[in-house]
């Protein structure tokens, strides 16, 4: 008895120690990490269909979340969807496997205008899923247009306990350091405290700082400004399930463009799963399918004839290249990221 049970504790003990996605040994299972929302849910089950494996997926809401489970040594994902900055840093680290461009038949499909940009030059690491840029969300019925058309406008004290602020320091930081006419990547001490004064002058007329939360927040009337990513703005401003009363803005000033992408981990033991499902997601009618549901931009060349004209004709979706121009790509700061950090620091102290 004393032998079974012994046996018994040691068996719990290792159901304990088994990774979060316990089936993963089976070779069965595709294991990523992406964000909310990012993933039309039919799809998993269509991949499932075409080729036997089942997707799992893990949410998160920042890139710095995700940094922490990508650059730890038992990451159990086999692929992720971080940003450009992000991927930049984990290229540095070592931390992703160089993609099998051979494995991925519809890579032609990436629009060459998305491709070889500074975070992966070569795409050996990352294959662009999304693009976008950071703006304002604005209900109609509650701000003067007079007031459109600048970062100004998140300072505006007739908007006091009416505006939304982003949660994420990289991109609350940026709209301060482009309020002030500063670079989103600058390193310059002084030039970052600037930008956490102007946050610290804001918090008195912010209402709440959120992540996924500002889309329904805003689709319920619940503010009147928000600092958004332009495929939230298009989920928002949708006419049937979004409110008819938003609408969005680039500052005229500039803003941050951003890539998301797919990558793998360079720990997996499943690559060539993971890069069969990156060429399921890249083609044509899936990643329109996708797309859609999604609601950002899409680099890949082949969807945009296949998209719905709400999409096609949408200011916050097929962004103007006039406002492209004006906008920059967060870089991986290295060690400077403590100088954002602790200037962050200050506004929540």
């Amino acid at each position: 008895m004393k032998k079974f049970v012994s046996v018994l504790m040691a068996v719990l003990m290792a159901m304990l120690l088994v990774p979060m996605f316990s089936s993963c040994a089976s070779g069965e299972t595709l294991n990523i990490l992406n964000w909310g929302d990012y993933l039309e849910p039919s799809l998993k089950e269509r991949f499932k269909e075409e080729t036997g494996i089942t997707i799992k997926e893990k949410v998160v809401t920042s890139n710095e979340e995700m940094l922490i489970q990508l650059e730890a040594d038992d990451c159990p994902y086999d692929l992720c969807f971080p940003s450009d900055y992000a991927v930049e840093r984990l290229i540095k680290g070592g931390k992703l496997a160089e993609i099998n461009h051979d494995n991925l038949s519809n890579l032609v499909n990436i629009d060459d205008r998305y491709m070889g940009l500074d975070y992966d030059p070569e795409n050996k690491y990352s294959i662009p899923y999304t693009y976008g840029v950071l703006g304002v969300l604005y209900n109609k019925t509650m701000v003067d247009e007079a007031d459109l058309g600048s970062w100004d406008i998140l300072w505006n004290e007739k908007y006091s306990g009416e505006i939304f602020m982003y949660d994420s320091i990289r991109d609350s930081m940026a709209v301060a350091l482009l309020y002030l006419g500063y670079d989103i990547n600058t390193t310059n001490p002084d030039e970052l405290n600037a930008a956490a004064d102007a946050l610290i002058a804001m918090k008195p007329l912010v209402k709440a700082w959120l992540t996924d939360d500002i889309k329904d927040s805003m689709i319920l009337g619940s503010g009147a400004l928000a600092v958004v990513y332009s495929g939230d703005a298009v989920w928002c401003c949708d006419p049937d399930e979004g409110n008819p009363d938003l609408d969005f803005f680039v500052p005229e000033s500039g803003s941050n463009i951003y890539f998301d992408t797919m990558v793998i981990p360079v720990n997996t033991k499943k690559q060539d799963m993971a890069e069969q499902f990156i060429n399921f997601l890249l083609e044509p009618e899936v990643a329109t399918i996708n797309t859609e549901f999604i609601g950002y931009s899409s680099p890949n060349a082949a969807v945009w004839p296949l998209l719905d004209e709400y999409y096609t004709e949408n200011h916050m979706f097929n962004i103007p290249d006039a406002i492209i121009e004006k906008c920059v790509v967060f870089r991986d700061l290295g060690e400077s990221i403590d100088l954002y950090n602790n200037a962050w620091d200050r506004v929540f102290e």
